[in-house]
């Protein structure tokens, strides 16, 4: 009996992931990436003989046990990738108002932590981290059930604002900003982002915060070589142009607008409305094609890449938030003048016991309206007015790091610079968006994009199917991947891979 064939359009966290757990189950995978490098938010890229991270800067709940520990081990990732600790008693720090705030791993360090700071918001700061652990517990991201344990519970906090919760809880103003001082992971906006989108991110992170040893590229790196192991492949410079359908499903893709590819299901993890540009087929009603390309994105960002003169700024085992204006809310609501409002500072971990800093980022939020007047050109060849403002841009945000990291511009060798139109050229993504699709409380499930098409073999996945960040990328691949293979088999596969 010949296996059925599967055609994987985008070689990101979600479609290699799908690869993965569809190669180990007997499926014909292929991955078609229409770049010259697979990864997706996973690559990195070299300049001058030296590396940088574009993406996947860190990674939480990967200790032993733990929820991405142990999908890490089912997707056989765990093996082939080296994780360097951020400082447990301080992987995140937040800069407001002239005062620095760190958050330590663990309940009763956090707790500690952010007493000793607010001591008299102590019992309801004991109240926001039982929120989260509940919120973070009744969802399948968590606790890696094939069923919510308490459905009740997650949807009533996708529906309620981070702000409104944290500021029904919380009484001092100031630690509620401080709360959220790590909203750029996940580009959160005011009485918009769901509550359980913050608690997502704030419970995965609490477990353990790591970096990946040399990049997260070795991640992609292992799961293509996991998928050929299994008899699968992926190809790079293989761009899907069209997705062929007949009255009732879809028979193949057309590749670099010749080849044609047959199959028994595609799989997309290309942002939606790329998927539906590539198909004509009447089983996508008109309705459906209007909401999905209405949906809102979340902000693009720009970002400076440095490279530091050697052994001259010792290595942070930290990320740092800095912010301009006493919040760290609405900093994707800027002008010339309020540029940049906040930003994001990391370094890049090349080695386990690192003791300097070869390379690190800096990353604020763009909107894509400010560079919209270079769409359509291409990566190098946009003009010296488009480098012209990349440098202002550029000089402006180390001006504003230079304020928490007084000398940091003299140890800088190079620095190169990205914008959400390079972003845009990547990752395929809609407007150069960080993270895809935005969640709206306003908006409900309209700004949800299901896993499932009206094409029954034609199915999504990546990170605007069920979060963004790697665990969310890989719960929806288990949600996308179920309809193959059932949530339970691939639950009980899971449970397998990590008995000891």
């Amino acid at each position: 009996m010949s296996k059925q064939r599967v055609i994987i359009i985008g070689s990101g966290m979600g479609g290699l992931s799908c690869g993965v757990i569809l190669a180990k189950n007997g499926y014909d995978v292929t991955i078609l990436e229409q770049g010259a490098h697979i990864g997706g938010c996973l690559q990195c890229f070299t300049r001058r003989g030296v590396r940088f991270e574009t993406g996947m800067h860190f990674i939480g709940s990967a200790s032993e046990g733990q929820t991405l520990d142990r999908l890490l081990k089912y997707l056989e990732i765990k093996k082939d990738i080296r994780l360097s600790p951020l400082d447990s008693n301080g992987y995140d720090v937040v800069a407001l108002n002239g005062r620095c705030y760190r958050f330590a791993n663990g309940r009763e360090k956090f707790l500690q932590q952010m007493t000793s700071y607010f001591p008299h918001q102590a019992e309801e700061l004991i109240r926001y981290f039982d929120l989260v652990e509940k919120v973070a517990g009744a969802s399948s991201l968590h606790s890696l059930k094939h069923v919510e344990s308490d459905p009740i519970i997650n949807a009533d906090y996708q529906l309620r604002s981070i702000n409104e919760v944290i500021e029904s809880v919380i009484s001092d103003p100031e630690l509620a900003k401080v709360l959220v001082g790590s909203l750029p992971l996940y580009a959160a906006e005011r009485d918009k982002t769901p509550f359980s989108t913050h608690a997502f991110i704030m419970d995965f992170y609490n477990q353990s915060a790591y970096r990946i040893v040399g990049g997260s590229d070795a991640i992609a790196k292992s799961m293509v070589s996991t998928i050929e192991h299994y008899g699968g492949c992926v190809l790079s410079s293989s761009k899907v142009t069209r997705i062929l359908c007949d009255d009732s499903h879809a028979i193949g893709v057309e590749v670099n607008g010749s080849e044609f590819m047959p199959c028994d299901f595609v799989i997309s993890d290309t942002h939606p409305m790329r998927t539906l540009e590539l198909t004509d087929s009447k089983l996508i009603r008109p309705a459906f094609r209007n909401r999905i390309n209405t949906i809102p994105q979340t902000v693009g960002g720009f970002s400076v890449y440095l490279e530091f003169k050697d052994n001259s700024v010792p290595y942070q085992n930290y990320n740092f938030y800095g912010y301009n204006y006493g919040t760290p809310w609405n900093c994707e609501q800027y002008d010339t003048d309020s540029w940049p409002k906040g930003y994001l500072y990391m370094h890049f971990c090349d080695d386990a016991n690192q003791l300097f800093a070869k390379t690190g980022v800096v990353i604020s939020y763009m909107q894509m309206k400010d560079v919209e007047q270079w769409g359509g050109t291409k990566v190098g060849h946009r003009g010296a007015d488009y480098e012209a403002f990349k440098r202002q841009k550029a000089e402006l945000l180390l001006e504003s790091v230079e304020k928490q990291f007084p000398g940091l511009r003299s140890h800088i060798k190079h620095y190169y610079t990205s914008t959400p139109l390079t972003y845009q050229d990547y990752t395929g993504t809609e407007g150069g968006s960080m993270y895809g699709v935005a969640r709206d409380i306003n908006l409900g499930a309209a700004c949800r994009v299901p896993h499932r098409t009206k094409i029954p073999n034609l199915l999504q996945t990546g990170q605007n199917i069920n979060s963004h960040g790697i665990l969310g990328v890989v719960v929806g691949t288990i949600v996308t991947c179920s309809e193959l293979l059932t949530s339970e088999k691939i639950y009980q596969q899971i449970m397998g891979a990590n008995k000891v």
